[in-house]
């Protein structure tokens, strides 16, 4: 057994919030309360774990990651910070100078973090990339920067169309395109690169443990490629794995699952699988989120997927539905939340009734209105909290002030009694719970204009956010009775911090540390 001693736990348990000791025997919780309790429960033979009066909470759970290509930025090429065209154009053109060979991919770039935020284009960059294809997508992967030996490639000329469901942009005087390719037209180049070999996914994988140890993140659910499953299968059988995956896969397989008699939360404790993704628009920073009304700086309303406007992604959401397979489905603008949550409805009605946990990925700007709708579908709002802080520098200069009251409307859901969890989206935004913590309660915008927070009414409390990351979460992957909360005969999944995030003034909870994650019942980080 293994007793940590004189600590300060939040159990996110409402039968028992608050204890200063916790007992694991083997892989799960077997006592929370007092340390003197915990010594006589444990016995002289207990390893003694002496926590130092720090806060303790239940393990991080994290509800969207890119865990592979998160992995992969770790030793990759990284741009975000870029903080001008130049910077940008410089950092790339030294790491081409030092990996040449073949596809150049990553980047992350944020052209709202430059002066002028002017989109990048093919001419920044073919000057030293002739002979090497570039595929740089900005942080959000709804748009991404190709060199003109990429398009080459891919065969896109001045003639070639817009896909359904994406743009390629395109020069104003010449029509040529500019090396701008908006969400499906990245298809049109992403399609011709050649897949990951096994052995770097490994190491992407073994890269993203290791951050998500580092911050105390215990479990993901992942937005993974059907090749990334076998991968986490094998490193869970061979004891690799020190973060639990729940895999959320593209709905466009769905067929593939119901033959394999998989349905929602199937598999082992370490690598899980059932769940459906699926987008329905693009994003607000590539202006292709999907809005009733246009963009105020451009007089588009967005990007709806094909497969939505179709009919197809209904076809396909109701079958999966009907087998038992939990839907997941990326909607960032207000009409494409209002779409999905028809589609939903429609499934509702039509299928029997099952405890579906329908999944909202993002529900990122929504109309009042709409709220009550997420409530009675019992549809979970899978949120990340960090993109408040970060858009909030500036949305309204895409959408206006009045759709802006109702963006990352946490306080609103929670309220409503709609549950909401948590994430990071990483690489959109670091894997760091805490990070995302000090968003949400604080909701002060990176660029420190806003220090009361932008639209302060939906500032959540630490203990509400605290639950987004952590009993919220494992509900949304049918998993609440295994993790969650810090209760006897659950997990032993523990995080240790270096501040209580309860009594420190919330604008210091970015600087808190991870001091020591537990998995299983095994330290796998100490600080």
């Amino acid at each position: 057994m293994k007793c940590f001693l004189n600590a300060n736990v939040y159990t996110v348990d409402s039968s028992l919030p608050r204890a200063e000791a916790v007992v694991a025997k083997g892989n799960r919780i077997v006592y929370v309360g007092t340390s003197a309790g915990a010594r006589t429960f444990a016995g002289s033979s207990a390893e003694i774990i002496d926590v130092g009066g720090r806060l303790m909470v239940p393990g991080f759970i994290d509800d969207h990651v890119h865990f592979v290509l998160g992995g992969g930025q770790v030793d990759g090429l990284d741009a975000r910070m870029c903080a001008s065209k130049n910077e940008f154009i410089e950092k790339l053109r030294a790491y081409v100078e030092s990996h040449r060979g073949g596809w150049i991919k990553g980047g992350d770039w944020d052209h709202e973090r430059w002066k002028e935020k002017t989109l990048p284009r093919k001419e920044w960059i073919d000057p030293f990339s002739a002979d090497t294809p570039m595929f740089l997508p900005r942080f959000d992967w709804h748009m991404a920067l190709v060199n003109s030996a990429a398009l080459k490639l891919a065969g896109i000329s001045h003639d070639t169309p817009d896909p359904a469901g994406g743009r390629i942009e395109r020069d104003p005087a010449t029509g040529e395109p500019t090396g701008m390719l908006k969400d499906a037209a990245m298809e049109l180049v992403l399609n011709g690169i050649p897949p990951q070999t096994p052995e770097r996914m490994e190491e992407c994988v073994r890269n993203a443990l290791r951050v998500a140890r580092e911050n105390g993140v215990t479990s993901i659910h992942d937005v993974s490629e059907e090749s990334h499953v076998p991968l986490y299968r094998r490193l869970a059988r061979e004891d690799a794995l020190t973060c639990r995956i729940y895999s959320r896969l593209p709905l466009s397989g769905y067929r593939s699952l119901i033959e394999q008699n998989v349905h929602y939360g199937y598999g082992a404790p370490f690598a899980r699988i059932g769940s459906m993704k699926a987008f329905a628009d693009g994003s607000l920073g590539s202006n292709t989120a999907w809005f009733f009304e246009p963009y105020v700086n451009e007089p588009t309303t967005g990007l709806a997927m094909e497969a939505l406007t179709s009919g197809q992604m209904m076809e396909w959401a109701t079958e999966a539905d009907l087998h038992g397979l939990q839907l997941s489905i990326h909607a960032i603008g207000d009409r494409a939340n209002d779409a999905v949550l028809s589609m939903l409805e429609s499934i509702v009605r039509t299928n029997p009734p099952w405890d579906r946990r329908f999944r909202i990925e993002h529900a990122q700007h929504v109309r009042r209105e709409d709220i009550a709708r997420f409530a009675a579908l019992g549809v979970v709002v899978s949120a990340q909290p960090y993109h408040a802080i970060d858009d909030g520098v500036w949305a309204e200069e895409r959408i206006g002030p009045v759709r802006a009251r109702t963006t990352y409307a946490f306080k609103s859901f929670l309220n409503a009694g709609v549950k909401v969890c948590f994430g990071s989206d990483w690489t959109v935004s670091p894997l760091q719970p805490l990070l995302g913590i000090y968003a949400a309660v604080t909701r002060r915008t990176l660029d420190g204009k806003r220090p009361n927070g932008w639209i302060p009414e939906e500032k959540v409390t630490v203990e509400e956010a605290l639950r987004c990351y952590t009993i919220h979460n494992a509900y949304a992957e049918f998993a609440e009775h295994d993790k969650g909360s810090i209760t006897p005969g659950k997990l032993a999944d523990l995080v240790v911090l270096s501040d209580n995030l309860f009594a420190i003034p919330s604008e210091r909870i970015r600087d808190a540390r991870v001091e020591m994650t537990i998995v299983d019942g095994d330290v796998v980080y100490q600080a």
